[in-house]
């Protein structure tokens, strides 16, 4: 079952989507001169026409050649005129939405990198990928008619009634009483258009996600020949598309026969109407001419504000889904005068430490007290679930504490900018993640700008420049999708590279080598021992052979750190790590 979506007042919205045209008010300025330039030169044409009339109806002498052509110079010229406006309009108009689309852009992945990871622990990526780009591509024309389209409709509609009241005042008030009417009836279509269409992104955003989740896990999928599976999940998704989808055309169907029917309604009032003025001698003949004329102006302008309703109501739905992720708020934020870590030593000190996810009412870590020298090798061992990620997780500030304090070398990590705090740490996690490119620009995420010598120093130091000097191009080799062209083991080690080329004082190992084979676990056990050296080290480790040499081990439970000391130590305890080192090395 669909969720219900929310939808925020259309005028909330449209004060909201006005800072954007700031930038740009001189573009802006000029496209609705333009528009005002086209819109005089298509009312002209009623009275060129009426004054034609006028003098054939008084007499034939009247309307001469002179006339006619000085009649027809000036319309000529006005169409030249009205042709460069356009040309304006539709260029520099479109140009200034593309630019207000792509401000919009850079705000929105702006702000996505500013969201912390609980956001992302429920965020679907195609969701996000569908408002990043299909929903604000719509604003782009939304971005250019809108204010044009208002405008034009603003002058024609003031322009006709103010000639049209000179001309027959009683039938030019019927004429546009019929509009609130109008109005009440296409409101109450809009309301229903930016609610089937708000669903509709939202499902085609669902679509993004269903397809996202089923390619990036094709090798599941095919492993465990769930073809079929997918197919119908697909199925689901798309159906549901098509429904809502067709709904909304039912509704546009909906909006476009009404104001169909009040335009009928409108001009079959006025032919009718007018010719009964016209016989009674209260309306002329050039009069009912032109009269007719500006009211089929009038109803052209109409419809293509009616017209316009269906964009505006998109480009609305697509700046809403826009702001809904722009007014999440980043649960992690730097304090206003927040500090740069600089000269980092490495001395880490949790102070009462305690910590629960928002979403969950169970406290993962409760009062941790303890004190890391700098240059200390930790290890954190433990059941599933005993907190070891996430302790870990609260040094670099992913998280924000519910009690106590992180201090590094004596300064509480609240107090510091998260950008400085977290250049300081270097994490090696057991999903590595390859973004797509060379593996040389891999490395070089570490540090960007590293000249070529720095990048293959760095892996050489992780155990890597050999069996990436024996690929056909190097470090220009292109890594493939989340890095599907490499192995487990050579993506542990790029990464490690990564880090060799940060060079951060503090480092995260987490779980990084416990999906490797034999083989490539030694290579990168060899490349993390030399990565530690010298540095504040936490390493999360399940195979508890890789941790012996650890200068102290703590043992998590659910009720914090049970026991602490060196493997020596604690294996003469006799405890709970001497219970769990035993355990692995039987199963071994």
């Amino acid at each position: 079952m669909q969720k219900e979506i929310r939808t925020m007042k259309t005028s909330t919205l449209i004060r909201r989507f006005l800072p954007y045209y700031k930038k740009y008010l001189p573009i802006l300025i000029v496209d609705l001169v333009c528009a005002a330039l086209t819109t005089l030169c298509e009312l002209v044409l009623p009275m060129i026409v009426r004054a034609i009339t006028d003098r054939a109806t008084t007499g034939v002498p009247a309307l001469t050649v002179d006339f006619v052509l000085r009649i027809g110079l000036l319309y000529v010229l006005l169409r030249i005129i009205d042709a460069a406006a356009n040309f304006y309009m539709t260029t520099r108009g479109h140009h200034m939405g593309t630019f207000m689309e792509s401000d919009m852009r850079h705000d929105l992945f702006a702000h996505l990198q500013k969201l912390g990871f609980s956001y992302y622990s429920s965020a679907k990526v195609g969701q996000l990928m569908a408002r990043i780009t299909g929903d604000l591509f719509q604003v782009t024309e939304f971005a250019h008619h809108c204010p044009e389209e208002f405008f034009i409709a603003a002058i024609k509609i003031t322009v006709s009634f103010v000639v049209l009241m000179g001309m027959n005042p009683v039938l030019t008030l019927i004429v546009f009483l019929m509009l609130p009417l109008m109005l009440v009836c296409t409101h109450f279509f809009n309301q229903k258009m930016s609610r089937t269409f708000k669903a509709r992104n939202h499902q085609v955003g669902e679509i993004n996600a269903q397809v996202e989740d089923s390619l990036l896990g094709i090798r599941v999928v095919k492993s465990f020949a769930g073809e079929s599976m997918e197919q119908e999940k697909f199925d689901r998704s798309n159906t549901q598309f098509v429904k809502v989808k067709n709904k909304s055309y039912t509704v546009m169907g909906g909006f476009h026969t009404t104001t169909r029917i009040f335009d009928g309604l409108m001009y079959i009032v006025v032919v009718i109407a007018g010719a009964l003025f016209m016989i009674s001698g209260k309306l002329t003949a050039p009069d009912y001419m032109a009269y007719l004329l500006y009211v089929s102006t009038l109803l052209t302008s109409i419809r293509r504000i009616v017209e316009f309703m269906e964009q505006f109501q998109q480009g609305m739905t697509g700046f809403e889904r826009f702001l809904e992720i722009m007014d999440d708020e980043p649960d992690v934020v730097d304090a206003p005068d927040a500090l740069p870590l600089t000269d980092v030593k490495g001395d880490v000190t949790f102070d009462h430490v305690s910590f629960q996810y928002s979403d969950n009412d169970r406290s993962v870590l409760a009062d941790i007290n303890v004190h890391v020298p700098a240059g200390q090798r930790v290890a954190l061992v433990g059941p599933s679930g005993s907190g070891k990620t996430t302790l870990c997780n609260l040094i670099p500030r992913f998280y924000n504490l519910t009690g106590g304090r992180i201090l590094i070398d004596g300064k509480d990590i609240t107090t510091l900018s998260q950008h400085s705090l977290r250049e300081s740490i270097g994490m090696v996690q057991q999903d590595v993640y390859m973004f797509s490119g060379t593996i040389g620009e891999n490395i070089a995420y570490g540090l960007p700008g590293a000249s070529q010598e720095q990048i293959e120093q760095a892996a050489k130091l992780a155990g890597a420049h050999e069996f990436i000097t024996q690929l056909p191009d190097g470090y220009d080799t292109f890594v493939g999708e989340r890095g599907v062209k490499l192995s487990g083991g050579q993506k542990q080690r790029i990464s490690i590279a990564r880090v060799f080329l940060k060079n951060p004082p503090i480092l995260i190992l987490d779980e990084a080598t416990s999906a490797l084979d034999n083989e490539s676990e030694r290579l990168v056990q060899k490349s993390l021992e030399q990565l530690s050296v010298g540095r504040t080290t936490f390493t999360i480790a399940h195979r508890l052979t890789t941790i012996r040499g650890a200068d102290t081990i703590w043992v998590l439970t659910e009720n914090g750190i049970e026991e602490q000391g060196s493997h020596k130590e604690l294996m003469e305890k006799n405890g709970l790590y001497h219970q769990l080192y035993r355990m692995y090395t039987e199963e071994a």
